[in-house]
């Protein structure tokens, strides 16, 4: 006879975790409890949830494995909720397990009571409320096997503290299946022979890569495809990495803050192959004028995607790497020299923007970094100008190497974030990139660092401002700068040392160089404070309700 508590750890087990990023309090006493006599998962105690469910989510974008985080009932169950919607925005396998009131005590409002399936249902893939000890196994292994097939996705496991309590002394299931739920889509061979003809037929075709190919595992695939019939290809932001960024096929990366290049190229292709992408609005920027010219096909896992913004001509419901490796056979090699000659042209017209000036500027920081991580580090990005800095400017060679919350932009992902990777990635350089307003969402984490000597070295670009709405205010506000200014009284290596984290100062550009080589040096977390200039934005920019290839280069560009 097993007590709930320990049926739970076993089905971790099983399930092959190894890291639960987490917090206790009383309901989850017996579970904790149970946890200390485990050697087989190790258990991270973060500083707040949110930073459990963002650490999780960190080291399952790293690892591929499904991410694990646990808190207690009431308000530590719902600090999760910001972390598990933005695993739910970018398609991360979470499972989420929340402590509960006993099963009499649901409802009445007892203390610390929270209804989190309620809560989370619109931001989860599923959840459950388990409420007999006999069905907790199933349940558990049934959240994993959700959280990771199909198109994955955060599953919450609502535990109340009567069934960890509870004895049970069955069997586990090991066959799981859900009457109705399809594990793997059928692909359709008729339509993707479609595809492949109209690939064939066009003189300029462009390959749409988005996260679905990171998440399938089929980047080789992609570039198998890509370089058999010599078509460029440009990414989103959750496909950063699935091209090496220095092929010649690669275009970068598209959108709002991407290149105008990559834009321009999706303008004027006669053929656009969406694989694994769902044509977001800071891609696509006006509906009418995303790729005007081309017939458009769209692969991607999960039917409600297909055609959800834009009207597709062929639609495939197939996982990426299944439709890609048969594309390859169906493809051929083709000579499309004046297509991939005009796209460098366009690079050559407009490149990203390098300006120059004084202060440390943010390509000039991402260009230092790159010389000192090596080929392979991992690399988590916060919501702002910092992302779109390091998304636009670092080289990423290989997928799963670049983290950052991507639909639903949260700030204060970055280093919880990196906290995860540094657990999944063990051995890897770990980097933390922030800007000073979104580094303060989460600071506490650096206690975690420190604890557990993590590895993380954070970036802060310190402008003193909160870069992108200022940038927004600037542009279409007249430079009214309401409520962004966050000025220069705080000291980030004075609180970084508090949490007994070196930290180093850089002011100037010939400081750069040596503070990050010193960082690399260190074994454990360093914090970096970067000035850079405060009036230093990220360009080109497509306004809101433009078309992609409407960029502004500077704010000027706007007012004229």
């Amino acid at each position: 006879m097993k007590t709930g508590a320990q049926i739970l750890i076993e089905c971790l087990k099983q399930e092959g975790v190894d890291t639960i990023f987490g917090y206790p309090g009383a309901r989850t006493l017996l579970l904790h409890d149970t946890l200390m006599d485990d050697r087989e998962i190790a258990h991270i105690l973060v500083r707040h949830e949110q930073g459990a469910a963002h650490a999780a989510d960190g080291y399952a974008r790293t690892t591929g494995k499904v991410g694990v985080c646990l808190t207690t009932s009431g308000p530590g169950a719902t600090n999760l909720v910001t972390g598990i919607a933005t695993a739910y925005m970018d398609s991360v396998p979470m499972v989420a397990l929340t402590c509960q009131v006993t099963t009499a005590d649901i409802g009445n409002d007892a203390f610390q009571e929270a209804d989190m399936t309620g809560i989370t249902r619109p931001i989860t893939k599923h959840n459950y409320v388990v409420t007999d000890v006999k069905d907790l196994g199933r349940i558990i292994r049934e959240a994993f096997y959700v959280a990771r097939t199909r198109r994955p996705g955060p599953v919450l496991v609502d535990l109340p503290s009567d069934v960890l309590a509870a004895r049970w002394g069955g069997e586990i299931p090991t066959e799981i299946r859900r009457r109705g739920y399809q594990e793997m889509p059928i692909l359709n061979i008729k339509q993707l022979k479609k595809a492949a003809d109209l690939i064939n037929k066009a003189k300029r075709p462009l390959i749409y890569a988005g996260g679905g190919i990171t998440l399938s595992n089929s980047h080789e695939a992609l570039r198998a495809l890509a370089q058999k019939g010599s078509l460029p290809v440009t990414n989103t932001l959750m496909a950063i990495g699935v091209m090496d960024a220095d092929s010649p096929l690669s275009v970068g990366m598209l959108g709002m803050y991407g290149a105008w290049y990559a834009n321009m190229a999706v303008h004027e292709c006669d053929c656009l192959i969406a694989i694994g992408a769902r044509f977001d609005d800071r891609v696509t920027g006006r509906i009418e004028g995303f790729a005007p010219n081309a017939k458009i096909i769209q692969v991607d896992i999960d039917p409600a995607s297909i055609r959800k913004t834009v009207q597709v001509h062929l639609p495939i419901v197939s996982d990426a790497g299944e439709a890609m490796e048969r594309l390859v056979e169906l493809v051929e090699s083709k000579d499309r020299s004046p297509w991939l000659d005009q796209i460098e042209e366009w690079k050559k017209e407009a490149p990203l923007p390098r300006p120059h000036s004084e202060a440390l500027m943010p390509h000039e920081i991402m260009d230092a970094i790159c010389r000192v991580a090596g080929e392979s580090p991992v690399v988590a990005s916060d919501v702002g100008l910092s992302q779109m800095w390091t998304a636009n400017f670092f080289r990423f060679h290989q997928p799963r190497q670049y983290l950052t919350s991507g639909g639903l932009g949260t700030m204060g992902y970055a280093l919880p974030a990196a906290v995860g990777a540094a657990l999944g990635r063990k051995g890897q350089p770990v980097f933390a990139i922030n800007g000073d307003g979104a580094f303060q969402m989460n600071i506490q984490e650096l206690a975690t660092c420190s604890y557990y000597n993590l590895p993380v070295k954070t970036i802060i670009l310190n402008n003193g401002k909160l870069g992108m709405v200022r940038q927004f205010q600037h542009v279409f506000l007249k430079k009214r700068y309401a409520a962004t200014d966050l000025g220069s009284h705080v000291d980030f290596c004075t609180v970084a040392r508090g949490f007994k984290v070196e930290a180093i100062k850089v002011s100037r550009k010939d400081e750069l160089s040596h503070a990050l080589q010193k960082a690399m040096e260190i074994d454990g977390p360093v914090v970096i404070d970067i000035d850079i200039d405060p009036d230093c934005y990220c360009f080109p920019m497509v306004p809101p309700g433009k078309k992609s290839v409407e960029a502004l280069f500077a704010p000027e560009d706007w007012e004229s």
